[in-house]
């Protein structure tokens, strides 16, 4: 068994998979294998190329993204879905976690949303082809590594209580959105603690991210508390 995971990029727009092949491509096992830019180019390329993982857009010139992943199934590909959309429609979202897809993210991203999220998926992918199952933990191991953290859960090792507060009270206050540096100045903690924070809120689902792009250089993260 090969320890490669094997991608398959949809996207109508092809700046945008050139910008996921690279973002994927920098995730160690993965490989982007090909692009498809249009429902029927995407299923003609899962049966020619066996993918493991597909990053599937949903706004695409020909059919609706998750029109495709019953088509799939129906061929006897089991490949692995993962919707990439700026589709924020409840309905959406709905019919993505009925077809089974692994995960949902939402554009605009950066390579910090994708990578934990192909990183767990890989987790739960390994634990899936390797463990053998006698009890009921065995089962919880398997599936703990599709869940992200549960808003009000523990805290994850190394982060406190009081910092978590005093980034949440920040998040709270402010008139709009913040970005780490800010968040740093706001608690007097560094930038790096504060990003973490921002990100394990973000994750947890507390919190949202947008991208303000600046004349040059790496677009800004701002994250603003969900109400």
């Amino acid at each position: 068994m090969s320890d490669t995971i094997d991608v398959l990029v949809v996207d109508d727009d092809f700046m945008v998979a050139r910008v996921h092949r690279t973002f994927v491509e920098r995730v160690t096992p993965f490989r982007v294998v090909g692009e498809a830019s249009t429902g029927e180019r995407a299923i003609a390329a899962v049966g020619r190329l066996r993918p493991d993982l597909v990053l599937l857009d949903l706004y695409l010139p020909d059919m609706f993204g998750l029109d495709v992943i019953p088509r799939l199934r129906t061929a006897g590909h089991d490949c692995d879905v993962m919707v990439i959309s700026a589709a924020r429609e409840a309905d959406a979202l709905r019919g993505a976690v009925r077809h089974g897809v692994v995960d949902y993210l939402l554009k605009p991203f950066d390579f910090d949303d994708l990578e934990p999220r192909l990183t767990r998926y890989a987790t739960r992918r390994r634990r899936l082809l390797t463990t053998v199952v006698r009890g009921q933990a065995d089962v919880d191991r398997m599936l703990a590594g599709a869940a992200a953290p549960a808003p009000g859960g523990p805290l994850p090792k190394g982060m406190s209580v009081e910092t978590a507060e005093l980034v949440e009270r920040s998040l709270r206050e402010a008139d709009g959105t913040l970005s780490a540096t800010e968040c740093a100045a706001l608690t007097g903690v560094s930038r790096v603690s504060a990003r973490r924070y921002l990100e394990y809120f973000q994750s947890t689902g507390s919190a949202d991210v947008s991208l303000r792009y600046g004349v040059a250089g790496r677009p800004e993260r701002r994250y603003g508390w969900r109400v």
